[in-house]
């Protein structure tokens, strides 16, 4: 006689198991795990012949080195359907019409993508060691609620306390005007610009999806949205052209925590304090789904690469996965033992990555639902940011306890004592800095006490997990946001709180 056990519950949730999003009374759904379309959205015929072209007279104009490929090439491989992972249809996510912007754009990122610097995780190979650019901001007065770096890496934009938003150009360079006629004949060209109009605290900024483009360029590919959300239950659409308000989204009827644009613009999510999330079309003043399901707020949200799925992390400590096709949920991942507080997946459109307020970082596999393993490092207060190098192996990762941290995402060292991660600079608050090392020395530095802010204060040790690379310590500078730009550099930026 052969027993056949069921599979195993999630621990806190009778009834649910590992991935599933059913949490119905139906024994025969429990466990049903929807099949997943996670490959690369094609592009449309037109376009991708355009982006052919395009590349096809770059080559010839600079052609590559001997022992690289093209351009042509490069982007032949890319778009080369994975057998293992269906793509979605384009017919499923309709977008407007491509343009000449879109043609540039999807070129400049097979440009990035081929000369970018290759990173690997510690146990995937070697590679350049991770390099961090990190901008802090001084005299905030911990005004600063939220942090978004433009694509195009000119721009980084603050969302205040004070109910507006303030935008820098990161080279510190007056802003120029798109179009001088419109401009005040007497205002002063600055560094920085700022946006009025919400009647609350602002706390979520994105800008649009763009790209450096080349200053001899004919199409500039640069930054012209950005999107804001405020406790005053509204989201804002505002053009950096003209440095004002064009739309005003409202649906949510409680503050809106997080907000995030899909990876090809037109499409943006939501959450917020009336624990749902919601889809937004550019062109259309009211939401496309509503996804209700979380017990409590949807504090943070991110799309999937092929732009067919969110997802939402929620202060009920769940995370899930929702078809934009249909609303439904598709995949409910739990173990969090804090609030989730960020979220990311991999650019393969394999991995997510989500975080939480008591320092842990999860990944979980997409397709069977499964968690792949546990990260540990950072103190408590809060993981604020999440981002994966272009090849899904590295993640990098920023919080309140002032650290960036880097995370080999393929696996652990299998013997502890032969991790390598070191620390880069000196500083952070309760700060963990490294994984064990070799000598007694220096595995003393390996954890502190959390959130500790003097020698006389003791509190629980935090051990760091051997998949940290390299963790890299401001003085007093929570991190709010991290992101890795298409050439894998590492930018991060934060406040300065003495």
């Amino acid at each position: 006689m052969i027993l056949m056990c069921p599979p195993l519950e999630d621990e806190g949730i009778p009834g649910h198991h590992p991935g599933s999003a059913y949490t119905g009374d139906n024994p025969t759904m429990a466990g049903t795990l929807p099949r997943l379309k996670l490959g690369r959205l094609p592009l449309e015929p037109d376009l991708e012949n355009d982006v052919r072209a395009e590349l096809e007279e770059a080559d010839s104009k600079e052609p590559p080195q001997p022992g690289r490929p093209s351009l042509v090439q490069h982007f032949e491989q890319m778009i080369k359907k994975e057998d293992d992972l269906e793509s979605p249809s384009r017919s499923d996510i309709p977008y407007p019409a491509s343009l000449a912007r879109d043609v540039a754009m999807e070129a400049q990122k097979v440009k990035e993508n081929r000369d970018r610097f290759k990173v690997e995780g510690r146990t995937g190979g070697v590679g350049p060691a991770i390099s961090v650019c990190m901008f802090t901001f001084h005299n905030t007065y911990d005004g600063i609620n939220c942090l978004d770096f433009s694509g195009d890496n000119m721009l980084v934009a603050a969302g205040m306390q004070d109910s507006y938003i303030r935008v820098w150009s990161v080279d510190g360079l007056p802003i120029q005007p798109t179009y001088p006629e419109l401009e005040d004949k007497d205002l002063k060209l600055s560094n920085s610009r700022r946006l009025y109009g919400h009647s609350g605290p602002v706390f979520a900024v994105a800008f649009a999806p763009s790209v450096a483009s080349p200053d001899d360029a004919e199409v500039k590919t640069n930054t012209r949205w950005l999107l804001s959300s405020s406790g005053d239950k509204t989201i804002r659409l505002w053009s950096l052209d003209l440095w004002q308000c064009m739309v005003v989204y409202k649906g949510h009827d409680q503050p809106v925590w997080d907000l995030a644009w899909g990876p090809y613009g037109h499409y943006f999510v939501s959450g917020g304090h009336d624990k749902t999330a919601r889809l937004w079309v550019t062109d259309r003043i009211r939401q496309q789904r509503i996804f209700a399901g979380h017990d409590q707020d949807v504090d943070c949200v991110c799309f999937h690469p092929n732009s067919a799925y969110i997802f939402t992390g929620s202060s009920d400590r769940t995370v899930r996965m929702w078809a934009i096709t249909t609303g439904n949920a598709v995949r409910m991942f739990t173990g969090h033992t804090g609030n989730i507080t960020a979220l990311a997946c991999s650019k393969n459109g394999r991995i997510l990555a989500s975080a939480d307020d008591h320092g842990s970082i999860f990944l979980w596999d997409l397709a069977p639902g499964k968690l792949l393993k546990r990260m540990r490092g950072h103190g408590r207060g809060g993981i604020w940011s999440l981002s994966f190098s272009a090849e899904s192996t590295v993640l990098v990762s920023g919080g309140a306890d002032g650290t960036v941290r880097v995370w080999d995402v393929a696996g652990p060292a299998t013997d502890p004592g032969s991790a390598q991660g070191k620390i880069i600079g000196e500083g952070g608050t309760g700060t963990k800095i490294d994984t064990a090392s070799t000598s007694a020395a220096s595995a003393t530095q390996t954890t502190s006490s959390v959130g500790a802010t003097s020698s006389k204060k003791k509190g629980k040790d935090v051990v760091v997990t051997p998949d940290q690379i390299s963790a890299f310590p401001t003085k007093k500078s929570p991190v709010y946001k991290v992101h890795f730009t298409g050439m894998n550099l590492v930018i991060a930026g934060g406040a300065y709180l003495p």
